[in-house]
């Protein structure tokens, strides 16, 4: 994501990349990140710290550096947009306080459909609610094999949102065994890993005698990147606060 977050950046005018940050144990630390993006020469070298003067941080990692960025981007009051996922209670604190200092874009997926589905899910949803004879809802994701963590944060947040209007407080992973009838109060999380999928959610309304699925899906890595991108013009400017990809697209 990092590379992508470079080479598209790269392309827009609205944008400079002033740094690229990684670990320390990287063995490219110090290479020219434009040559590690495959764009030649921008004079921006892959660093381990952040270096002055940066107006919006981007963090697409894993949750214990999304912490230290955090830390640094409430110490210093640069806004940031936070696209990491998995990560814990105390690190979602954490960026919760922070964006009582600075501005802060905080969503489990970047993805321009992602977000549009949410809010067509959440429609559904509302309709839904009060059908007699109940309404199942399950949730299958399907992630590459180098995903760390599951279900996806972005499949949470479509069960959080669909909870939120219709009342469900079972939320389970999976199912084995002589498990019984379904309970009304239930939304049930699949989590596939295959290969080099970049990303793929679907949200299942069933109901006696018929159902409604949402299927979205990405076929690269890209509309991550562009949504943390305008993310990140979007919040340069903003005051102190909370803010979702809802806000960013207008939704």
């Amino acid at each position: 994501m990092g590379l992508r977050l470079i080479a598209l950046g790269r392309q827009d005018p609205e944008l400079s990349i002033a740094a690229a940050i990684d670990s320390p144990q990287n063995p490219s630390q110090g290479q020219d990140a434009g040559i590690l993006a495959g764009l030649g020469p921008i004079d921006v070298p892959l660093r381990s710290d952040l270096p002055e003067q940066i107006q919006v941080v981007v963090d697409f990692s894993v949750p214990a550096a999304a912490e230290s960025i955090t830390r640094v981007c409430r110490e210093r009051r640069i806004p940031l947009v936070m696209a990491t996922t998995g990560l814990s209670q105390s690190q979602q604190d954490l960026v919760r306080s922070t964006a009582e200092t600075t501005a802060v874009v905080w969503a489990p997926s970047m993805s321009l459909a992602v977000n549009l589905t949410m809010r067509l899910v959440q429609m559904a949803a509302q309709v839904l609610k009060d059908q007699s004879q109940g309404v199942d809802v399950e949730i299958v994701e399907r992630h590459h094999r180098f995903k760390v963590d599951a279900p996806s944060g972005t499949a949470l947040k479509f069960g959080q949102i669909i909870a939120d209007v219709m009342g469900q407080s079972h939320h389970i992973h999976g199912r084995e065994g002589q498990i019984g009838q379904r309970p009304r109060d239930e939304i049930a999380y699949h989590a596939i890993r295959v290969g080099d999928n970049p990303g793929e959610h679907t949200i299942v309304f069933g109901m006696l005698g018929e159902s409604i699925e949402f299927t979205v899906r990405a076929t690269n890595r890209d509309c991550y990147a562009l949504g943390a991108l305008a993310a990140a013009k979007f919040v340069a400017d903003k005051p102190s606060g909370l803010y979702s990809m809802s806000d960013v697209l207008g939704l």
